[in-house]
């Protein structure tokens, strides 16, 4: 068993820090327009809570997806990905407020809307409060539990436990199925808490689209995690190689983020259905159609072109900015999908008030409030345990890479 590198850096000390003072500001400054529009406070809390469970999630994912590819880019960012990962019970606590203001969320939670829309009315067996519910506590056990054992393993591990490469394929056996249950549950968990928001509105593509936007998350979160931790003596593995290969890896979930998105658009729209047309109407029409250029150009045409320089992905600074910029296009690109029905969702709205450009101040205070008190947990569970797997089998060939 080899000396463990030590977790106590001194930028991860500082981020902790940091991120719990704007998330007690930010989180105050919501709560006090909550006062003035309760309707919108809990609309904010929404986005928020899917920019953290996105962060929880699309960690999981890699995490598992390292194990099944034995990638050594998945091995230099696996205890980000850990501890991203265990922030989960968090997030399900941020689920919990949701539960008690459905009716202001989503319309088929409305009785009186249920009983005047007949496609709400066919939809009910599935859209109904209590099976909501029930679906929801169903994605979250199983999550949980995956978190449970694969870090389970990983602590064992540290401790010596389990070192040898026969006995890394449990992770392996757990990884395959535990992926593809996930990909499943990330697309019901979206189609119940994205896609109902507007009930009347329904794409095929919508889970994996999803699941790969999640994915491109948390691979931006953990190379600018990665990037703040490489001047520091703990992350003396780390090398340009390492970088270049996270960098290589964004370009290409850049581009699956692309490819759906446009796929999604382009069936729907050449389509012309009267069930899923005017979902795209209010999004490209009048200024929520400067958001909509704003995310072709900020979250697909600017890191495309700037993650293709080789030179870019090798510097681990310049990377980290581009991490960094497309988690904010991500945070855009969630208000962009949330925003713009929440209007249809509320009693009281004018029908037509959606049509409308409508971001609120709360839609970026709470979101940053809370993904700031998440951040706040996720480096105290970075801290816990080694920055670095050392002791899994594939470690030495993973950080013998030579930069070149």
């Amino acid at each position: 068993m080899q000396t463990l590198p030590t977790s106590d850096v001194p930028a991860l000390a500082a981020l902790q820090q940091r991120a719990l003072v704007v998330g007690v500001v930010a989180l105050l400054a919501g709560a006090a327009g909550a006062f003035l529009n309760v309707n919108q406070f809990f609309l904010s809390w929404l986005i928020g809570f899917l920019f953290c469970l996105s962060l929880a999630l699309g960690s999981l994912a890699l995490l598992m997806l390292q194990h099944l590819s034995g990638g050594q880019w998945g091995l230099v960012a696996r205890r980000v990905f850990e501890a991203a990962s265990r922030t989960l019970p968090f997030v399900a606590l941020l689920f919990v407020p949701i539960l008690f203001v459905l009716p202001r969320l989503f319309l088929w939670a409305q009785p009186e809307a249920v009983q005047a829309d007949h496609v709400l009315q066919l939809k009910a067996p599935y859209l109904n409060v209590p099976f909501f519910v029930v679906r929801a506590i169903i994605y979250f056990v199983f999550w949980l539990a995956l978190v449970w054992i694969l870090n389970k393993w990983s602590a064992e591990q540290d401790r010596g436990v389990g070192v040898t490469t026969i006995d890394s394929i449990r992770f392996r056996k757990v990884s395959a199925p535990g992926l593809l249950f996930l990909v499943l549950t990330v697309t019901f968990a979206s189609t119940d808490w994205i896609m109902s928001l507007d009930p009347h509105w329904f794409s095929t593509i919508f889970g994996l689209l999803t699941m790969a936007g999640w994915g491109l998350t948390s691979l931006a979160f953990a190379i600018a995690v990665l990037a703040l931790v490489a001047p520091d003596p703990a992350g003396s593995f780390l090398n340009a190689r390492h970088f270049h290969d996270l960098g290589k890896l964004l370009l290409a979930f850049v581009m699956l983020w692309a490819y759906l998105s446009f796929s999604q658009f382009l069936i729907i729209w050449s389509g012309n259905l009267p069930e899923e047309i005017p979902w795209y109407i209010q999004r490209i029409r009048g200024a929520w159609g400067v958001v909509a250029i704003l995310l072709v150009l900020g979250h697909f045409a600017l890191p495309f072109l700037l993650l293709l320089s080789r030179n870019l992905k090798r510097h681990s600074g310049l990377l980290a900015k581009v991490a960094v910029f497309v988690l904010l296009m991500r945070l855009v690109d969630l208000i962009w999908l949330v925003a713009p029905t929440f209007s249809h969702s509320v009693p009281g709205e004018a029908a037509g008030h959606n049509a409308g450009f409508a971001i609120h101040w709360m839609n970026f205070a709470v979101p940053i409030g809370l993904v700031a008190v998440w951040l706040f947990l996720f480096a105290r569970q970075l801290r816990a345990r080694p920055i670095f797997p050392v002791n899994d089998p594939y470690f030495q060939q993973a950080f013998a890479h030579e930069a070149h």
